[in-house]
């Protein structure tokens, strides 16, 4: 048999895509190559996981239905609160969508051999009695929708097709923080960073400490950031993967605004990454010396011995513009369910260790895109996407930490060109550390030497 190919247009897959939250649809049933025959959709679609019907009329309307449950021949309603019917096109007309959902979840869909895809107890059958016809209740209470609004009452068909939908990724309706995906807020968000400033005199540059696992994206997160400043993709801290940090060295940048050259009024400071087990990775007691500001640029971590005041360059006496103003854990949100049991318990007692000092602290959730496959190529939607939501909160009881303070974002890797959705989410969490960071100076006196620090 030839390459069952689908009819649907590309325009009118994405409107479709758009609603279901999902970038990938396989092709499993084709009514003009495997007949309008219920068994045979029931032999080729059962056990496929979430699907969805796309039904095209003679009078050129495409409508059609998704459910999230798996088909099985089980003669019974399935319970689906993610079902619902659509409308991709009405005539011959520019595409013109709409989405009607359902008021009983509990007979969503009718899951029986004899009867093709059967929304709604009946409301909208597809292959009814094995023919090219839709069969329309529109009054049955399940669904509420107008028979002429979804299909032009027009019940004959030419093409009926199903899909399997294999990244199903649950977009919510509305975004749970509104965010402008703009040039102008891009460059808004630029704007406000270059103009930070930090309220003391005696601060030139907010220092930002970043923590977290090895391979989440330290290194890369200062490479992104620097990237979006400078106007194309740069790599000037060491990145990369391996099963051991790639960071040896503890390491302060600072960011040059791309038009003039000034460092933008934020350092940022690299650490090893933490490992699970003991003895590799940064060891957790180095950290109060990193707080406080003792460890010295291009300083070489011992994952076995903390740093001592006999360390050629530790610095003994730091003032208020050498400690940290606010502490960054990079996580990697495609493994926060999987996170080791003694690494998260490390990144815990850590939190704890920054307590004692008052120092705020971020979570910054990187790698979106693989949390979350609709967010490829485009993660515009972040704020959108259920599943981003659940990790972001799923960290945020791991570590105790407030979602206010937890913040999605995609590094650059793979990319050789900027992109503005990708930059905004950059810019959002590091205007959060600057004015995390300010919070922090906010405790100190604005004629309080520079000498002087809380102990």
């Amino acid at each position: 048999m030839a390459e069952v190919k689908s009819r649907m247009t590309q325009e009118e897959k994405q409107v479709l895509q758009q609603f279901l939250g999902s970038t990938q649809l396989s092709l499993l049933y084709k009514a003009t190559v495997h007949g309008y025959n219920a068994t045979t959709f029931h032999n080729i679609c059962n056990r496929q996981g979430p699907t969805v019907v796309v039904a095209y009329n003679r009078s050129g309307y495409i409508f059609g239905a998704f459910t999230a449950q798996s088909y099985s021949s089980s003669g019974q309603y399935l319970h689906d609160e993610k079902a619902f019917l659509f409308r991709l096109k009405e005539r011959e007309m520019e595409p013109s969508p709409i989405k009607m959902t359902f008021s009983a979840a509990n007979q969503a869909v009718y899951d029986h051999a004899v009867t093709g895809p059967n929304f709604g107890a009946g409301a909208l059958v597809f292959l009814n009695q094995n023919t090219a016809v839709v069969q329309t209740n529109p009054n049955i209470t399940n669904y509420t929708f107008r028979a002429d609004e979804l299909h032009g009452n027009d019940q004959n068909l030419v093409e009926c097709e199903v899909y399997r939908v294999e990244d199903l990724c649950n977009m919510l309706e509305n975004p749970w923080r509104k965010v402008e995906w703009t040039v102008g807020e891009r460059e808004k968000l630029m704007d406000q960073i270059r103009t930070f400033k930090p309220c003391l005199s005696s601060v030139p540059h907010y220092r930002v400490l970043f923590l977290g696992p090895v391979g989440a994206g330290k290194s890369s997160f200062f490479n992104s950031v620097n990237s979006t400043f400078r106007g194309h993709v740069r790599s000037q801290a060491i990145a990369g993967s391996d099963s051991t940090s790639v960071t040896t060295e503890y390491r302060t940048y600072q960011v040059k605004n791309g038009g003039d050259g000034k460092p933008l009024p934020i350092t940022f400071c690299d650490s090893m990454g933490l490992e699970e087990k003991h003895g590799a990775g940064l060891d957790i007691h180095d950290v109060p010396n990193l707080i406080k500001g003792h460890v010295p640029d291009r300083y070489q971590f011992n994952p076995s011995a903390v740093i001592h005041p006999n360390v050629p360059g530790y610095i003994k006496n730091p003032a208020l513009k050498d400690e940290i103003h606010c502490v960054v854990f990079v996580i990697d949100g495609s493994r926060v369910e999987i996170l080791p049991e003694k690494l998260e318990e490390k990144l815990r007692e850590v939190r704890r260790q920054i307590n004692k000092f008052g120092v705020p602290q971020l979570v910054i959730l990187t790698k979106v895109d693989e949390i979350c496959c609709s967010l490829e190529g485009n993660v515009s939607n972040v704020y959108r996407s259920k599943a981003v939501e659940e990790k972001m909160q799923l960290i945020g009881e791991k570590l105790g930490i407030p979602l206010c303070q937890i913040v999605p974002v995609k590094n650059y890797s793979s990319e050789i060109d900027l992109k503005d959705d990708v930059d905004t989410l950059i810019l959002m969490a590091v205007r959060q550390m600057l004015r995390l960071a300010e919070s922090y100076l906010d405790n100190f006196p604005l004629n309080k030497s520079s000498m002087d620090s809380p102990s």
